[in-house]
């Protein structure tokens, strides 16, 4: 009889340990993105004209090229199940789901999505920029983002019409260290003067798709998923190839349709290429 109990015990001792471990797993964990800004799989480091310890690269026109400045907008971030089901993290709340990643700042290179649903996740979609219905300069709405944006020289607001800069380099290039100076931003088209007349222009914002190499699993712990973005493909894209000169390299000389060229470059055209500059690295659950 005694060895009857035993056998009857050990279901049942099993049946609580498996019990127990699911009422442990909690509802939701956090997601970290780690940024990397990088040569070509070589670290950015950040540099004056003449510094001996920036990061050099040079292009597939054989331009050498550094930066002193280095910011861009990461936003309307969407996690992707397994299933295909898509998370969205608060894409409409600029103050909860986007940040500026200044290489300045090391602090800004890792962003952490809090509450993400347990489950296992095998892609990730997010925006370089700020997409158009909420690309407006709103103190109101938005006043953690908007300061983010324009405090401590930041300066990633848009300097005419209504929406942020998504991307601001500052540099230099070839051998004389001639000032490079990329800002990009969807822009208005109208009188500079009299904001009646300004209607949509060129829309700079992209939507970014990576697939992840391994599953990220949000349960018991949180992942951390590590994104390269590649600034070779400022001048060396897989849409563009671009050569710096004095009618290129700086704001007051840009157009929109030079300035989509160097947008395509690191975001993708948005048909062909949904990546741009971006790669995942890898995946730590």
């Amino acid at each position: 009889m005694k060895n009857f109990k035993k056998h009857l015990l050990l279901p049942v001792v099993a049946l609580a340990l498996v019990s127990c471990s699911d009422d442990d797993m909690p509802v939701a964990n956090n997601v970290t993105l780690q940024f990397e800004n990088t040569f070509s799989g070589r670290s950015i480091v950040l540099g004056d004209a003449t510094s001996s310890s920036a990061t050099v690269n040079t292009s597939a026109e054989n331009q050498v090229h550094h930066f002193s400045e280095l910011k861009y907008v990461i936003s309307n971030i969407r996690l992707i199940k397994a299933d295909g089901t898509e998370i969205p993290y608060n894409v409409n709340n600029l103050d909860t789901g986007a940040t500026v990643v200044d290489q300045d700042k090391p602090e800004t290179l890792q962003y952490v999505l809090n509450n993400i649903p347990t489950a296992d996740y095998n892609q990730i979609k997010f925006g370089l920029g700020v997409k158009s219905e909420i690309n407006t300069l709103d103190e109101v709405s938005f006043p953690n983002f908007y300061a983010t944006a324009g405090a401590n020289d930041t300066e990633m607001h848009w300097e005419w019409g209504t929406g942020y800069r998504f991307t601001k380099i500052e540099g230099f290039y070839d051998a004389d260290n001639k000032a490079l100076s990329f800002h990009s931003g969807s822009t208005l088209d109208g009188e500079k003067d009299d904001e009646s007349s300004y209607v949509p222009g060129y829309d700079a914002y992209r939507d970014i798709t990576l697939n992840l190499p391994s599953v990220a699993v949000v349960g018991n712990s949180g992942p951390t998923i590590t994104i390269e973005a590649d600034f070779d493909n400022l001048l060396s894209g897989k849409t563009y190839t671009i050569i710096l000169t004095d009618a290129n390299a700086t704001p007051s000389a840009h157009t929109s349709i030079s300035m989509s060229k160097y947008v395509d470059n690191i975001g993708g055209d948005g048909v062909s290429d949904i990546t741009g500059m971006f790669s995942i690295l890898s995946v730590e659950n």
